[in-house]
């Protein structure tokens, strides 16, 4: 069997909604001026959505995208925790790149795609 031939695998609903997400949240930061550095940047300590450089400030973003909120908002997915993980990754990703920005950040881009009606994008910056 020819291996090139192969078709990728299918994305479970989660994987492709949180896919879609991602890319609604990097065109609708980079509209608003930020530079798209990275995306889906992995280690073995974890996974950074998105990597962006706002000016002089390199911005670690996390994206949540939710259907409802039925089972919590986007924001309430993000606690300390996550925040504490998103600071050791975005240290990590600094060393891989050798960069050395005046500052990093932690912003959170909420995403509400509803059944029906208008998708939301709200845009926190400095989480933790």
């Amino acid at each position: 069997m020819d291996i090139s031939a192969a078709s990728p695998p299918r994305l479970t609903h989660n994987q492709a909604l949180g896919a879609y997400g991602e890319s609604l949240a990097a065109r609708h930061l980079t509209a608003d001026g930020m530079v798209l550095l990275d995306r889906n940047w992995r280690c073995s300590a974890g996974e950074i959505d998105l990597v962006l450089r706002d000016a002089r400030v390199l911005v670690i973003c996390e994206v949540k995208t939710r259907t409802s909120n039925d089972y919590g908002t986007p924001h309430e997915a993000v606690d300390q925790e996550k925040v504490a993980r998103l600071r050791r990754l975005a240290w990590r990703w600094l060393r891989a790149h050798s960069a050395h920005p005046d500052d990093v950040r932690i912003d959170l881009v909420a995403v509400l795609r509803p059944r029906c009606g208008a998708v939301e994008i709200e845009h926190i910056r400095g989480i933790g």
